[in-house]
């Protein structure tokens, strides 16, 4: 006879076993229509699961994130059963939820192309107006490994081999399709009422370059075709902000295959750079943090005791030189701790912050690669920060506010915050680990802010805060980093005198506020759409003459904004100033400043602000005041 809790702090009793979907359905019949799942502690359960023990029980609908996990995890098997009706000859490997979507890799040798989407888009349609129920089965390893082979699909049966022999496998049917899933699913397909084919793309088997190439089918999926509609019209301004795009058309940067996922910074587009590195380094220096350089290329040795080598090996570029192997590095914390241990330390001279703008490389998969988001050569905006135990939270505290103050200047107006603790992969031992998550949970209850845990998702030396800030069109990026490590400073020998005398290892605090300036650049692009700040901008003013004879002038005009610090170039060529104006209006120039012989007899200059506004006629005095203050 079980008694069913709910959240509300009421109690229904049975006195037989009952489904989840009953319950739902006696709280109300509009819940019950909507319910798509259960959650009983941390486990997800499909509303057909029967109840015979007292337990507390929460029912998932659409409105819930878990529950707009379920629907895109079900709306991916819709794509699948899809596909196979469509497609017989097709195998489906896995397809798994993503942010604000899906996907589903096939292994079709005839190949895909963007016009099936349509097709199969339509018939994942029809098969949701079916209402097909969504059943689950349990069914022994052998004999799914049989089944599936059975219906020709070798990838499914080698993901089940792959499965502790221990684990219960459970299928989903809907229709005539099946499949290996740990579920819950919604109740049928009639549930699915918003979704659309977004993209294709190529995909290794399970990640291995080596393997069979697959083809990956990516979607979207929403409680409601409200939010669908929204969810497009937010794809599509992502793409008009696209940062390769604009970085082609303002002449910022451009990659080739002679080196791929690294940067050949353009004149303007290293002027951007220069202007964030300059920034960063004003501000670290104002908060105490001492500037320095490390090596960049290492050898293999230290990166071994740091533990680097056992975890980031194949993502390390190696080399080798008069026998010895070194590697590039991947990061900058090892050679901060080098810097650390020259000349003996007290607990008087902590904290001490290290910052270095250190160039890094990462061997990431050439598939991974995408314009600045993800590259091979970068440059972190790095920190390192060496404290004692009881200096954790306040240098936590003070970081915090050094990120807000930031993001608020790059015009980011909401910071998410995450956890994110210990991964079964790590060094250290539960104690410190323990130590490391309390006191990063710690600072950010004293600064009173709103966080969620990312369990096991840490680094492997220890727990840190993500900081992720929203862009303008809504989207969500992860920047920011604090971590807490308690383990590299004993592996490489850092310590300090303490107050009795006695030697102690430092904590290290690895803090990032940009992450990586190409990334970060790359953000601020789509999120102001090339259209930069004055200060920030590469070029700020550009001076136009209308004529010949008022060239001399423009050009004087152009090297007196230069003598001010500001950034500002001469347009002198023969051509219409409605030409000159148009093309520096899609260069995103913030002042177009232009001379006639008005100007040029009264000595002042007509400004014209990107967005059309005539300020008027001003002199060079006037206009460096009044327009260009915030340089």
């Amino acid at each position: 006879m079980p008694k069913i809790a709910l959240p509300d702090g009421s109690v229904l009793n049975y006195e037989h076993p009952v489904a989840i979907a009953d319950v739902a359905f006696d709280i109300g019949p509009g819940l019950g229509r909507a319910a798509l799942a259960g959650k009983i502690g941390g486990s997800l359960l499909d509303v057909r699961t029967r109840l015979a023990d007292d337990c507390e029980l929460q029912i998932l609908t659409a409105r819930d994130e878990e529950g707009l996990e379920i629907i895109r995890h079900s709306t991916a098997h819709l794509l699948a059963q899809a596909v196979k009706q469509l497609y017989p000859t097709a195998q489906v490997t896995i397809g798994p939820v993503i942010a604000d979507g899906f996907y589903y890799d096939f292994h079709y040798p005839g190949g895909f192309s963007e016009q099936d989407l349509g097709e199969i888009e339509q018939r994942m349609s029809e098969l949701a107006s079916q209402e097909l129920n969504i059943d689950r089965n349990v069914m022994g390893r052998s004999e799914a490994i049989e089944f599936f082979q059975g219906m020709g699909e070798e990838y499914k049966a080698d993901i089940i081999r792959s499965i502790p022999e221990d684990e219960e496998l459970s299928m989903y049917a809907q229709g005539d399709f099946i499949d290996l899933c740990r579920g819950p699913h919604v109740p049928n397909t009639g549930h699915l009422k918003a979704f659309k084919l977004t993209k294709m793309s190529g995909a290794y088997w399970r990640g291995d370059p080596s393997s069979e190439v697959l083809q990956r089918i990516y979607g979207t999926a929403w409680a409601d075709k409200k939010q669908l509609k929204a969810h497009l019209r937010q794809i599509e301004e992502a793409e008009k902000r696209d940062h390769r795009r604009i970085g082609r058309q303002l002449d910022l940067f451009h990659f080739q295959e002679e080196a791929p996922g690294m940067v050949f910074w353009h004149p303007r587009g290293w002027t951007l750079y220069q202007t964030l590195q300059q920034y960063m380094r004003d501000e670290q220096k104002k908060r105490g943090y001492r500037e320095l350089n490390t090596p960049e290329v290492i050898d293999f040795s230290l990166w071994e005791k740091s533990g680097h080598a056992d975890k980031f090996a194949s993502d390390m570029f190696s080399v080798e030189s008069e026998g010895r192997a070194f590697a590039l590095k991947p990061m900058n914390c090892p050679g901060h701790v080098q810097i650390y241990n020259q000349g003996l330390k007290s607990y008087r001279d902590l904290p001490l912050r290290f910052c270095e703008f250190g160039s890094c490389h990462r061997n990431e998969l050439s598939g991974a690669l995408h314009g600045l988001m993800r590259v091979r050569a970068f440059v972190q905006d790095d920190g390192h920060i060496f404290c004692t135990e009881n200096q954790i939270q306040s240098e936590v505290s003070e970081f915090i506010d050094f990120l807000h103050h930031v993001y608020e200047k790059f015009g980011f107006t909401e910071t998410l915050y995450r956890l994110s603790t210990r991964p079964a992969n790590r060094v250290g031992s539960d104690e410190v680990w323990d130590a490391a998550e309390k006191a990063l949970a710690d600072a950010l209850d004293c600064k009173q802010l709103p966080w969620e845990e990312n369990p096991g998702e840490g680094a492997f030396y220890g727990p840190k805060i993500e900081f992720s800030l929203r862009d303008s069109i809504g989207r969500v990026w992860q920047c920011g980093t604090m971590q807490v490590d308690f383990s590299m400073p004993e592996r490489l020998g850092a310590h300090y005198i303490d107050e009795q005398g006695e030697k102690r290892s430092p904590v290290m605090l690895h803090r990032a506020v940009l992450g990586t300036f190409e990334r970060f650049i790359g953000i601020l692009i789509e999120h102001w759409e090339g259209r930069f700040p004055v200060w920030f901008a590469p070029v700020q003013a550009v001076v136009m003459n209308i004529t010949d004879r008022q060239r001399d002038y423009a050009g004087s005009i152009a090297k007196q904004l230069e003598a001010r610090k500001f950034r500002a170039v001469a347009d002198l060529r023969n051509e219409k100033i409605g030409y000159k104006i148009r093309e520096h209006t899609l260069q995103r120039v913030p002042y177009l400043l232009i001379v006639g012989d008005q100007e040029l007899d009264a000595n002042t200059i007509s400004v014209r602000t990107l967005d059309g506004r005539d300020s008027g006629a001003m002199t060079i005095e006037q206009f460096a005041s009044d327009c260009l203050s915030e340089s």
